[in-house]
């Protein structure tokens, strides 16, 4: 075990009743952020994306099923990779429990690919998911919503900010966009978000900041694997290194 203060349960009952009070101040921090997200203007989207789902060709505002308001997580998976990112794996993993609980507050989710609709549907199946993933593949969606990079573009935008070169040689990078659709089935956009800024997301995470030794690790999400892999993998030591053998 790493080495760590060891106190008695009235030392500790005072430093836990201190820090609360920090973690109240941070919950009430949250609630005016997220009354001022809501407060966000919303942006009419102009363009007919199209979209190729398990039930044909869609449009933007047919994805909505329905409901009020869509919420896409935007999947890094390009056309011609062998699997979807490993860190959007990791987020997927806690999507499908919320399903039935977001669709009756009328909210629908659904991930958004470029890969071709034949390759998700093939690594959907190998990771057991349930939740409705479609692809953009042809239209200009990923690129509008700045979570597709074309190399050669220097005015290319990731997180509100020009795109570095790394970024850009990635290609692809993950991202949450929200919509909303009035009565009169006019699709506005409301919010998107990008890089940490989708951690909440990671309920895995928000468990390992609560558990003894954190989320012990030596870099963000060097010791995950998608979770069809992990007999592969060695465990993870209380410094957060990988056991070799």
């Amino acid at each position: 075990m790493v080495e760590h203060p060891i106190a008695s349960r009235a030392q500790w009952l005072e430093a836990r009743k201190a820090l609360l009070l920090r973690e109240k101040k941070q919950t009430r921090l949250r609630d005016v952020v997220n009354a001022e997200r809501l407060a966000l203007p919303w942006v009419k989207v102009e363009k007919e994306y199209a979209f190729d789902t398990a039930a044909g060709r869609r449009t933007l505002a047919q994805l909505f099923e329905g409901r009020s308001q869509l919420v896409v997580y935007h999947f890094m998976f390009a056309p011609g990779w062998e699997a979807g990112c490993k860190g959007c794996s990791f987020l997927a993993d806690h999507l499908d429990g919320t399903l039935p609980h977001l669709n009756h507050h009328d909210v629908t989710l659904l991930v958004v690919s470029r890969a071709p609709l034949g390759e998700i549907e093939r690594y959907k199946q190998r990771m057991g998911w349930r939740f409705p993933w479609v692809s953009s593949n042809g239209s200009e969606f990923n690129y509008d919503y700045q979570v597709s990079l074309r190399a050669d573009d220097d005015a290319a935008i990731y997180n509100f900010e020009t795109a570095t070169k790394d970024a850009k040689d990635v290609s692809e990078l993950p991202g949450l966009s929200a919509f909303v659709r009035d009565e009169d089935g006019t699709v506005y956009h409301s919010y998107s978000s990008y890089a940490r800024g989708l951690e909440e997301l990671l309920t895995t995470y928000m468990i390992l900041d609560r558990a003894p030794l954190g989320r012990n690790e030596t870099e963000i999400m060097g010791w995950m694997r998608r979770h069809d892999e992990y007999e592969d993998a060695p465990p993870a030591t209380a410094r957060g290194e990988a056991v070799t053998a």
